[in-house]
């Protein structure tokens, strides 16, 4: 990718030039159409708009780095590409609640190297590249120190499965689980040690909605694995014999170190590891 700062400067410039074009129409969106049966799973002519300007100035930057949207849809297999989400929480967008972001991360041989999450409400941008560190406007962010027992942990799941249904009923006799409906929010909460953990166990989400979020809270100081997985915290300096999470593997838990071990270590572990 060249000059990693100058990669970041440039990616995270074209995507800050979207608020201009989302905050005119933020809570003012008259026409909409429904993407599946799904309640919330909406999409709009912002998202439209902004999926296409993500492709068109990308591309003029790095031609050689393939294109993957939510709405257009691209190319998974290629060796190098960008997975964007133009508007996460569309519904919230709609409606004029604060809780929606727009999100991409560039995947390189089947791992996430760059993410940036931007609060385009807010005027927050969370970024993060592989063993640099996770920011929001430019200064480094950590996960929480709390313990899983009073944590607030963000949530998604069909809760309709008796087996969900069982994990979320014992996840909240020690915990309050919280849930805005957004999960690039929900991630930068996890980052910026807001939020303790995310949860993400036969979730409704897809790669472009976690993807971004799965690096900055790695690269925040969190541990990122796939649940019923040995854990894997991001190495910094080397790599060698340490297997990495899979993005592609929508199940997975996204917390602060004690709250993962918690969750995943001992006779009452709601999510136990191999």
């Amino acid at each position: 990718m060249g000059n990693a700062l100058e990669f970041s400067s440039v990616v995270l410039s074209i995507i800050r030039r979207v608020r201009e074009m989302l905050l005119p129409q933020y809570g003012k969106v008259e026409f909409q159409a429904k993407k599946s049966d799904r309640a919330h799973d909406t999409v709009t002519q912002a998202d439209i708009s902004v999926e296409e300007y993500y492709k068109k100035e990308l591309a003029a930057c790095y031609p050689d780095i393939a294109f993957v949207g939510e709405e257009t849809g691209g190319n998974r297999a290629a060796k190098r590409f960008w997975l964007v989400d133009p508007i996460d929480g569309t519904s919230h967008f709609i409606r004029g609640m604060p809780f929606c972001t727009s999100q991409l991360a560039c995947i390189e041989n089947g791992r996430v190297v760059f993410a940036a999450i931007y609060d385009f409400v807010n005027d927050i941008m969370y970024h993060a590249e592989r063993r640099r560190g996770a920011f929001a406007n430019g200064e480094p962010i950590r996960v929480s120190a709390r313990s899983f027992q009073g944590s607030y942990l963000a949530w998604e799941t069909h809760l309709d499965k008796q087996e969900n249904m069982s994990r979320f009923l014992r996840l909240r006799e020690h915990c309050l689980l919280f849930k805005a409906g957004c999960s690039g929010f929900e991630f930068a909460m996890v980052a910026s040690g807001k939020l303790d953990g995310r949860l993400c166990f036969d979730p409704h989400g897809k790669d472009y909605d976690f993807a971004p979020g799965s690096l900055l809270v790695a690269e925040a100081g969190g541990i990122v694995a796939n649940i019923g997985l040995p854990a894997h915290v991001l190495p910094r300096k080397n790599s060698s014999g340490l297997r990495d999470y899979d993005y592609r593997n929508l199940n997975f838990i996204a917390a602060n170190p004690l709250v993962f071990k918690e969750l995943t270590e001992g006779p009452d572990a709601v999510f136990p590891t191999k």
